[in-house]
């Protein structure tokens, strides 16, 4: 007797049905599945079998295939646990009712059903389809839940979900409000007026911010670069449930989602250490799997001791930096993972880190220092608009007992500046903030006057800055005129701007050395 059971999987981060067929014949017994199983689906027979046994279910020695449908779409995980026993058990007659529900999860040996991944994508594509209803793990019902349209059954036991399946056990559809839901997973546990001093730098992160721009922070240990850095999300614009949804699907794929959480409400913050690699940081392995610069889509991807990241994974952020996508292509497949992230990096001013710290000595020779900022390499430095100097704290700014400004208070600025460029590049396809601007929205958004030109002719001949750097000084200049909430760009916007790209390599940095 041959039974279907519906389930799913994923590739990349759209989920996809899939049609689990269970033969069993009189025949030699054996277990065998087909359909580009990889290594956890074909361990998955062991898992069934056991489950089935320990849920009080005897199975006659025969003959089991499975296949696993689309064929030519290589399957992995252990999500195909539960629909192959159901499956099993409905062709051995213990299940009766041919009701049609996507089945999705993992058992235990004793008949548990266990935390699945990928199942918000999964339950997305089921809106899209006939089917309506999911039978999912307890621990991802309010995962599943959060997509509108479906209804969504949990179980807890493999025996369980037969009484269910069979109509001898009613059960409710998960239900969750999902607007209440998002305020309570929306809130920040650090905030901006915890920085004391460093007000130069906080204005350059909500420069940053109000117009998307990545950022690069330059200063000695312990001068709060991380501490700042934790803190860029809270003063972001605040993330709608579209984009958290869309956030999640990444995050649940990937499996980094907790079994109590059911959304991302906040946006991500993503800090690798230097010693990843490149799939760990753009995404890969044989079956691919998304990777930092995904997790952070929608966030912010802070690399601390930038130059201490091997110069070929630093390489690889080009792409996504500048299409705000990643493409992974396999042999038979291509994955395209989005990538739409703030770059925010930190470095030391020197190997020993005290180069620009007057309470400690130098001890870097200068050929060791221009060796050491010659890791990041110049392509990667022509995407970061904004570089600042963050010196250490002094000791007067520690013992002060006043706050600084919340981060609701900047935020609340940071969303006035956003929507302006919102209503600006309403026409224009991909551009939504001002650091996306291409060479014809600078020259027609980014006009400086008489005054201003000359300006920024001093500081390209005098301070050395680069025709890159030119063109970064008006990106950055037009977002301080947003936040100002000016039409114009005046002077002062420009003389603002310029000073955020004092520390570009041959300037700063050989100013350092001989001083």
């Amino acid at each position: 007797m041959v039974s279907h059971v519906l389930s799913g999987s994923v590739i990349g981060v759209e989920g996809y049905f899939v049609e689990v067929e269970v033969d069993i014949q009189t025949q030699i017994p054996g277990f065998v599945i087909v359909g580009l199983p990889e290594g956890a689906v074909k361990e998955s027979k062991e898992r069934v079998m056991s489950a089935i046994k320990n849920s009080g279910y005897k199975i006659p020695p025969r003959k089991i295939i499975v296949n696993l449908a689309p064929a030519d779409i290589k399957k992995e995980g252990a999500l195909f646990d539960l629909p192959i026993a159901i499956g099993i058990l409905r062709a051995t007659g213990y299940i009766h009712n041919d009701r049609k529900i996507v089945v999705i999860g993992e058992l235990s040996l004793d008949g548990r059903i266990k935390h699945a991944r990928g199942i918000l994508p999964i339950a997305s594509a089921v809106k899209t389809q006939d089917a309506r209803d999911m039978l999912v793990p307890m621990e991802n019902g309010k995962e599943a839940a959060m997509v509108e349209g479906i209804n969504v059954y949990t179980s807890e036991t493999l025996d369980e979900a037969v009484h269910f399946l069979n109509g001898e056990l009613e059960k409710q559809p998960v239900h969750v409000d999902r607007e209440s839901f998002f305020e309570v997973s929306s809130a920040y546990n650090v905030d901006f007026s915890e920085v004391k001093g460093q007000e130069h730098v906080k204005r350059a992160l909500e420069v940053a911010a109000a117009g998307g721009h990545n950022i690069l922070m330059i200063g000695p240990p312990g001068s709060g670069k991380t501490m700042l850095a934790r803190r860029l999300p809270t003063i972001l614009p605040g993330i709608t449930l579209s984009e958290a949804i869309e956030t999640t699907k990444i995050h649940s794929v990937a499996g980094f989602l907790r079994s109590d959480e059911a959304i991302i409400g906040t946006r991500p913050f993503r800090s690798p250490h230097h010693t990843i690699s490149n799939a760990g940081l753009i995404g890969g392995g044989s079956i691919p799997r998304p990777g930092e610069v995904s997790l952070a889509h929608n966030g912010v991807l802070f690399l601390d001791e930038l130059p201490e990241f091997s110069q070929k994974v630093i390489e690889v952020l080009r792409q996504p930096l500048e299409d705000g996508h990643v493409t992974i292509s396999r042999a038979k497949l291509s994955i395209t993972y989005p990538a739409r992230f703030m770059l925010v990096a930190a470095m030391n001013p020197c190997p020993c880190g005290y180069l620009t710290d007057p309470y400690h000595k130098c001890t870097c020779t200068p050929s060791e220092i221009k060796r050491y900022h010659s890791r990041i390499s110049g392509p990667l430095l022509d995407r970061i608009d904004i570089h600042v100097e963050v010196p250490a704290v002094r000791y007067e700014d520690l013992k002060k007992k006043k706050e600084g400004e919340p981060s609701s208070v900047v935020r609340s600025r940071v969303e006035k500046a956003r929507a302006i460029q919102l209503n600006r590049f309403n026409t224009e396809q991909g551009v939504y903030f001002n650091a996306h601007m291409q060479q014809r929205h600078i020259k027609k958004y980014c006009k400086v006057d008489e005054q201003s030109e000359n300006i920024l002719k001093i500081a390209v001949e005098k301070l050395g800055l680069s025709a890159r750097a030119y063109h970064r000084v008006l990106k950055v200049a037009r977002t301080i005129a947003d936040l100002e909430g000016v039409d114009d760009i005046q002077t002062y916007h420009v003389q603002e701007a310029i000073q955020y790209r004092t520390l570009d390599r041959e300037n700063w940095f050989m100013q350092k050395i001989t001083f």
